[in-house]
Protein backbone atom coordinates (compact mmCIF):
# COMPACT_ATOMS: atom_id res chain seq x y z
CA UNK A 1 0.00 0.00 0.00
CA UNK A 2 1.61 3.41 -1.39
CA UNK A 3 -0.57 5.46 1.16
CA UNK A 4 -2.49 3.88 4.25
CA UNK A 5 -3.89 7.36 4.87
CA UNK A 6 -7.04 7.40 3.51
CA UNK A 7 -7.99 4.02 4.92
CA UNK A 8 -6.91 5.10 8.60
CA UNK A 9 -9.06 8.36 8.02
CA UNK A 10 -12.39 6.07 6.99
CA UNK A 11 -11.60 3.76 9.72
CA UNK A 12 -11.27 6.23 12.27
CA UNK A 13 -14.05 8.70 10.99
CA UNK A 14 -16.20 4.92 11.39
CA UNK A 15 -15.20 4.83 15.17
CA UNK A 16 -15.84 8.35 16.15
CA UNK A 17 -13.08 10.14 16.10
CA UNK A 18 -12.98 13.77 15.45
CA UNK A 19 -9.44 14.38 13.94
CA UNK A 20 -6.89 12.59 12.27
CA UNK A 21 -3.93 13.83 11.56
CA UNK A 22 -0.16 12.22 10.54
CA UNK A 23 3.60 12.41 10.59
CA UNK A 24 6.63 10.36 9.54
CA UNK A 25 7.94 7.96 12.42
CA UNK A 26 11.13 8.86 14.29
CA UNK A 27 12.79 9.75 17.79
CA UNK A 28 9.74 11.43 19.37
CA UNK A 29 10.00 15.50 19.33
CA UNK A 30 10.30 17.09 22.19
CA UNK A 31 12.11 14.92 24.62
CA UNK A 32 15.18 17.37 25.68
CA UNK A 33 11.74 18.87 27.32
CA UNK A 34 10.94 16.08 29.05
CA UNK A 35 14.29 15.04 30.08
CA UNK A 36 14.72 18.86 31.90
CA UNK A 37 10.92 18.14 33.53
CA UNK A 38 11.84 14.70 34.82
CA UNK A 39 15.79 15.97 36.14
CA UNK A 40 14.17 18.98 37.85
CA UNK A 41 12.10 16.12 40.03
CA UNK A 42 8.26 17.65 38.53
CA UNK A 43 6.92 14.45 38.11
CA UNK A 44 6.45 14.19 41.82
CA UNK A 45 5.42 10.46 42.77
CA UNK A 46 5.01 9.62 39.23
CA UNK A 47 7.78 7.34 39.25
CA UNK A 48 6.10 5.06 36.03
CA UNK A 49 7.22 8.19 34.09
CA UNK A 50 10.59 7.80 34.33
CA UNK A 51 10.56 4.28 34.29
CA UNK A 52 9.13 3.90 30.37
CA UNK A 53 11.32 6.50 29.35
CA UNK A 54 13.52 4.97 26.70
CA UNK A 55 10.45 3.92 24.57
CA UNK A 56 8.84 7.00 24.93
CA UNK A 57 12.29 8.45 23.57
CA UNK A 58 11.66 6.11 20.18
CA UNK A 59 8.62 4.38 19.97
CA UNK A 60 10.73 1.92 17.61
CA UNK A 61 12.01 0.18 20.43
CA UNK A 62 8.42 -1.78 20.34
CA UNK A 63 7.46 -1.34 16.91
CA UNK A 64 11.17 -1.44 14.98
CA UNK A 65 8.88 -2.08 11.51
CA UNK A 66 7.00 1.40 12.57
CA UNK A 67 7.42 3.87 9.27
CA UNK A 68 4.45 6.18 10.39
CA UNK A 69 2.65 8.20 13.08
CA UNK A 70 -1.54 8.33 13.27
CA UNK A 71 -2.58 10.78 16.17
CA UNK A 72 -6.33 10.68 16.99
CA UNK A 73 -8.81 12.85 19.12
CA UNK A 74 -11.88 12.88 20.32
CA UNK A 75 -13.22 16.02 22.08
CA UNK A 76 -15.42 15.84 25.64
CA UNK A 77 -16.49 19.61 26.63
CA UNK A 78 -19.98 20.14 27.96
CA UNK A 79 -20.85 23.16 29.88
CA UNK A 80 -20.71 22.32 33.43
CA UNK A 81 -24.38 21.80 35.21
CA UNK A 82 -24.87 24.75 37.55
CA UNK A 83 -23.75 25.24 41.00
CA UNK A 84 -26.05 23.09 43.27
CA UNK A 85 -24.72 25.19 46.29
CA UNK A 86 -23.64 23.63 49.80
CA UNK A 87 -21.01 21.35 50.47
CA UNK A 88 -19.89 20.41 47.32
CA UNK A 89 -16.57 19.88 45.17
CA UNK A 90 -15.85 20.69 41.44
CA UNK A 91 -14.60 17.82 39.01
CA UNK A 92 -12.88 18.35 36.23
CA UNK A 93 -14.51 17.58 33.22
CA UNK A 94 -12.48 15.07 31.24
CA UNK A 95 -13.90 12.70 34.39
CA UNK A 96 -17.88 13.83 34.19
CA UNK A 97 -18.78 10.65 32.12
CA UNK A 98 -17.10 7.19 31.29
CA UNK A 99 -13.32 6.43 31.62
CA UNK A 100 -12.26 8.02 28.43
CA UNK A 101 -9.15 5.33 28.86
CA UNK A 102 -11.85 2.73 28.06
CA UNK A 103 -13.79 4.03 26.23
CA UNK A 104 -11.18 5.65 23.34
CA UNK A 105 -9.28 2.65 24.46
CA UNK A 106 -11.73 0.21 22.95
CA UNK A 107 -11.93 2.64 20.00
CA UNK A 108 -8.42 2.51 19.26
CA UNK A 109 -7.77 -1.52 19.72
CA UNK A 110 -10.79 -1.83 16.98
CA UNK A 111 -8.90 0.40 15.17
CA UNK A 112 -5.94 -1.49 15.21
CA UNK A 113 -7.98 -4.75 14.40
CA UNK A 114 -9.57 -3.35 11.20
CA UNK A 115 -6.51 -1.78 10.01
CA UNK A 116 -5.01 -5.66 10.62
CA UNK A 117 -7.60 -6.97 8.77
CA UNK A 118 -5.74 -4.96 5.71
CA UNK A 119 -2.39 -5.88 6.83
CA UNK A 120 -1.18 -3.28 8.47
CA UNK A 121 0.54 -3.76 11.92
CA UNK A 122 0.35 -1.19 14.88
CA UNK A 123 1.19 -0.25 17.95
CA UNK A 124 -0.20 2.77 20.38
CA UNK A 125 -2.22 3.67 22.86
CA UNK A 126 -3.71 7.01 24.94
CA UNK A 127 -2.07 8.10 28.03
CA UNK A 128 -1.67 5.16 30.19
CA UNK A 129 1.35 3.96 27.58
CA UNK A 130 4.47 5.30 27.19
CA UNK A 131 4.03 7.72 24.52
CA UNK A 132 4.28 11.51 24.73
CA UNK A 133 1.17 12.09 22.81
CA UNK A 134 0.65 15.79 23.24
CA UNK A 135 4.26 15.93 21.37
CA UNK A 136 3.41 13.57 18.79
CA UNK A 137 -0.28 15.76 17.97
CA UNK A 138 1.97 19.11 17.61
CA UNK A 139 3.92 17.78 15.37
CA UNK A 140 1.32 15.75 13.06
CA UNK A 141 -0.19 19.59 13.29
CA UNK A 142 -3.59 18.19 15.23
CA UNK A 143 -3.23 20.79 17.57
CA UNK A 144 -0.88 23.52 19.06
CA UNK A 145 0.94 22.82 22.70
CA UNK A 146 -0.23 25.78 24.96
CA UNK A 147 1.49 27.55 27.29
CA UNK A 148 -0.63 25.36 30.22
CA UNK A 149 0.94 22.24 27.85
CA UNK A 150 -2.22 20.99 27.02
CA UNK A 151 -2.89 20.74 23.27
CA UNK A 152 -5.52 23.00 21.98
CA UNK A 153 -7.42 23.65 17.97
CA UNK A 154 -6.62 26.76 17.55
CA UNK A 155 -9.70 28.73 17.80
CA UNK A 156 -11.68 25.69 18.48
CA UNK A 157 -10.89 23.49 21.62
CA UNK A 158 -8.43 22.44 24.40
CA UNK A 159 -10.89 19.66 25.72
CA UNK A 160 -9.72 16.47 23.96
CA UNK A 161 -8.86 13.34 24.06
CA UNK A 162 -5.60 11.92 22.39
CA UNK A 163 -4.03 8.59 20.98
CA UNK A 164 -1.25 7.81 19.06
CA UNK A 165 -0.84 4.50 16.90
CA UNK A 166 2.26 3.82 15.34
CA UNK A 167 2.02 1.69 11.70
CA UNK A 168 4.34 -0.15 9.73
CA UNK A 169 2.64 1.27 6.86
CA UNK A 170 3.58 4.46 5.38
CA UNK A 171 0.77 7.42 5.35
CA UNK A 172 1.48 10.91 3.78
CA UNK A 173 2.62 13.29 6.85
CA UNK A 174 0.86 16.64 7.69
CA UNK A 175 2.85 19.80 8.65
CA UNK A 176 2.86 20.90 12.05
CA UNK A 177 0.94 24.24 12.89
CA UNK A 178 3.69 26.98 12.29
CA UNK A 179 2.15 30.06 13.88
CA UNK A 180 2.09 30.34 17.57
CA UNK A 181 -1.43 30.40 18.83
CA UNK A 182 -0.54 31.63 22.23
CA UNK A 183 1.74 34.90 21.08
CA UNK A 184 1.89 36.66 24.32
CA UNK A 185 -1.23 35.45 26.37
CA UNK A 186 -0.26 34.09 30.10
CA UNK A 187 -4.40 33.63 30.84
CA UNK A 188 -3.69 29.92 31.81
CA UNK A 189 -0.76 30.12 33.25
CA UNK A 190 -1.75 33.82 35.96
CA UNK A 191 -4.98 31.56 36.68
CA UNK A 192 -3.37 28.64 38.39
CA UNK A 193 -4.78 28.62 41.92
CA UNK A 194 -1.25 27.19 43.00
CA UNK A 195 1.34 28.98 40.53
CA UNK A 196 1.91 25.50 39.35
CA UNK A 197 3.33 27.02 35.68
CA UNK A 198 7.35 27.47 36.05
CA UNK A 199 7.86 29.50 32.32
CA UNK A 200 5.53 28.51 29.56
CA UNK A 201 4.86 24.60 28.92
CA UNK A 202 6.64 24.03 31.84
CA UNK A 203 4.50 22.27 34.73
CA UNK A 204 5.52 21.71 38.17
CA UNK A 205 3.29 18.51 38.63
CA UNK A 206 4.08 18.52 42.66
CA UNK A 207 1.98 21.98 42.89
CA UNK A 208 -0.82 21.44 40.60
CA UNK A 209 -4.45 20.68 41.96
CA UNK A 210 -4.65 17.99 39.49
CA UNK A 211 -1.82 15.70 40.70
CA UNK A 212 -2.37 15.80 44.53
CA UNK A 213 -5.87 15.25 44.09
CA UNK A 214 -5.66 12.50 41.74
CA UNK A 215 -2.05 11.03 41.53
CA UNK A 216 -0.38 11.95 44.96
CA UNK A 217 -1.26 9.69 47.84
CA UNK A 218 -0.27 11.67 50.50
CA UNK A 219 -1.54 15.25 51.72
CA UNK A 220 -0.46 18.06 49.66
CA UNK A 221 1.59 21.23 51.31
CA UNK A 222 0.31 23.59 53.52
CA UNK A 223 1.02 26.18 51.88
CA UNK A 224 -1.05 25.05 48.61
CA UNK A 225 -4.14 24.19 50.11
CA UNK A 226 -5.97 27.46 50.44
CA UNK A 227 -5.35 27.45 46.55
CA UNK A 228 -7.31 24.16 45.77
CA UNK A 229 -10.73 25.75 46.41
CA UNK A 230 -13.43 23.74 45.69
CA UNK A 231 -11.71 20.77 43.64
CA UNK A 232 -12.43 17.54 45.03
CA UNK A 233 -11.02 15.93 41.46
CA UNK A 234 -8.44 17.68 39.07
CA UNK A 235 -8.99 21.15 37.93
CA UNK A 236 -10.17 23.23 35.03
CA UNK A 237 -8.93 26.95 35.24
CA UNK A 238 -5.67 26.62 32.88
CA UNK A 239 -8.05 25.64 30.39
CA UNK A 240 -11.37 27.50 31.46
CA UNK A 241 -9.45 30.81 30.58
CA UNK A 242 -8.04 30.42 27.86
CA UNK A 243 -9.07 32.13 24.79
CA UNK A 244 -9.33 29.12 22.88
CA UNK A 245 -11.87 27.38 24.87
CA UNK A 246 -14.69 30.30 25.17
CA UNK A 247 -17.23 28.93 23.21
CA UNK A 248 -16.48 24.88 22.46
CA UNK A 249 -18.68 23.00 20.73
CA UNK A 250 -20.80 20.31 22.57
CA UNK A 251 -19.52 17.05 21.15
CA UNK A 252 -22.03 13.80 20.55
CA UNK A 253 -21.09 11.89 23.35
CA UNK A 254 -23.60 10.53 25.32
CA UNK A 255 -21.00 8.56 27.56
CA UNK A 256 -18.96 11.76 28.16
CA UNK A 257 -22.16 13.49 29.49
CA UNK A 258 -22.34 15.42 32.86
CA UNK A 259 -22.97 12.70 35.48
CA UNK A 260 -20.42 13.61 38.52
CA UNK A 261 -19.80 17.47 37.52
CA UNK A 262 -20.26 17.97 41.36
CA UNK A 263 -19.49 15.33 44.66
CA UNK A 264 -21.12 16.04 47.91
CA UNK A 265 -18.19 16.42 50.54
CA UNK A 266 -20.02 15.37 53.30
CA UNK A 267 -21.70 12.05 50.95
CA UNK A 268 -18.10 11.46 49.79
CA UNK A 269 -17.06 11.26 53.68
CA UNK A 270 -20.09 9.48 55.29
CA UNK A 271 -20.32 6.84 52.10
CA UNK A 272 -18.02 3.34 53.06
CA UNK A 273 -14.95 2.65 51.11
CA UNK A 274 -16.28 -0.08 48.64
CA UNK A 275 -19.88 1.71 47.98
CA UNK A 276 -17.77 4.85 46.84
CA UNK A 277 -16.35 2.80 44.54
CA UNK A 278 -18.81 0.93 43.20
CA UNK A 279 -20.50 4.52 42.88
CA UNK A 280 -17.69 5.80 40.63
CA UNK A 281 -17.54 2.23 38.65
CA UNK A 282 -16.20 3.31 34.82
CA UNK A 283 -15.11 6.46 35.35
CA UNK A 284 -12.05 7.92 36.31
CA UNK A 285 -13.11 9.27 40.22
CA UNK A 286 -12.12 5.55 41.22
CA UNK A 287 -8.43 6.72 40.42
CA UNK A 288 -7.39 8.13 43.64
CA UNK A 289 -9.34 5.76 45.83
CA UNK A 290 -11.56 5.74 48.28
CA UNK A 291 -9.01 7.41 50.99
CA UNK A 292 -7.82 9.82 48.49
CA UNK A 293 -11.38 11.24 47.46
CA UNK A 294 -12.26 11.18 51.33
CA UNK A 295 -8.91 13.99 51.43
CA UNK A 296 -10.16 15.81 48.46
CA UNK A 297 -13.32 16.13 50.15
CA UNK A 298 -11.75 17.49 53.40
CA UNK A 299 -9.56 19.88 51.88
CA UNK A 300 -13.09 21.28 50.01
CA UNK A 301 -14.74 21.46 53.58
CA UNK A 302 -11.97 23.26 55.16
CA UNK A 303 -11.95 25.58 52.30
CA UNK A 304 -15.31 26.29 52.20
CA UNK A 305 -15.35 27.26 55.98
CA UNK A 306 -18.36 26.46 56.90
CA UNK A 307 -19.08 24.97 60.68
CA UNK A 308 -21.53 22.94 59.98
CA UNK A 309 -19.32 20.78 58.29
CA UNK A 310 -17.21 19.76 61.59
CA UNK A 311 -19.07 16.86 62.46
CA UNK A 312 -18.73 15.12 59.39
CA UNK A 313 -14.91 16.09 59.64
CA UNK A 314 -14.71 14.86 63.14
CA UNK A 315 -16.12 11.72 62.17
CA UNK A 316 -12.79 11.46 59.59
CA UNK A 317 -10.31 11.62 62.39
CA UNK A 318 -11.22 7.44 62.96
CA UNK A 319 -10.24 6.65 59.37
CA UNK A 320 -7.66 4.29 59.14
CA UNK A 321 -5.93 5.83 56.34
CA UNK A 322 -3.72 8.66 58.36
CA UNK A 323 -3.52 10.71 54.92
CA UNK A 324 -7.51 11.23 55.46
CA UNK A 325 -6.87 11.76 59.78
CA UNK A 326 -4.29 14.47 58.81
CA UNK A 327 -6.78 15.92 56.28
CA UNK A 328 -9.40 15.86 58.82
CA UNK A 329 -6.96 17.82 61.27
CA UNK A 330 -6.29 20.46 58.60
CA UNK A 331 -10.22 20.84 57.72
CA UNK A 332 -11.05 21.11 61.40
CA UNK A 333 -8.69 23.91 62.25
CA UNK A 334 -10.01 25.63 59.49
CA UNK A 335 -14.03 25.50 60.71
CA UNK A 336 -12.66 26.87 63.91
CA UNK A 337 -13.01 23.74 65.85
CA UNK A 338 -10.72 23.90 68.72
CA UNK A 339 -11.10 20.64 69.85
CA UNK A 340 -8.73 19.00 67.56
CA UNK A 341 -5.77 21.00 68.89
CA UNK A 342 -6.19 18.15 71.73
CA UNK A 343 -6.43 15.15 69.04
CA UNK A 344 -3.64 12.96 69.68
CA UNK A 345 -2.45 9.94 66.66
CA UNK A 346 -0.32 7.24 66.63
CA UNK A 347 0.66 8.38 63.51
CA UNK A 348 3.88 10.78 63.20
CA UNK A 349 2.22 12.40 59.70
CA UNK A 350 -0.95 12.91 61.37
CA UNK A 351 0.74 14.12 64.94
CA UNK A 352 2.66 16.62 62.92
CA UNK A 353 -0.41 18.16 61.41
CA UNK A 354 -2.03 18.59 64.88
CA UNK A 355 1.23 20.20 66.05
CA UNK A 356 1.66 22.39 63.39
CA UNK A 357 -2.05 23.37 64.41
CA UNK A 358 -1.15 24.06 67.47
CA UNK A 359 1.49 26.04 66.53
CA UNK A 360 -0.73 28.46 64.28
CA UNK A 361 -2.52 29.37 67.09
Amino acid sequence: MDDARPLVQRLAADLGFARVRFTAIGPTPDMERFDAWLAAGHDGEMGWLERGRDLRADPRVRLPEARSVVVLSVEHHHRRPPDPGGRTGLVARYAWGRDYHNLVGKRLRKLRRALSAHGIESWGGVDTAPILERAWAARAGLGHLGKNCVVFVPGRTSWLFLAVLFLDAPCRPDAPIARDHCGTCTRCMDACPTDAFVGPRQLDSTRCIAYWTIEAKGLPPRALRSGFGRWIFGCDRCQEVCPHDHDPPDPDEDDLRPRHAWLDCDEVLRSEEDALMERFLGTPLRRPGAAGLKRNALLVLGNLGDPDASPTARQALAHPAPVVRAAAVWCLARLGDRAVLDHADPDPGVQAEVDAERART
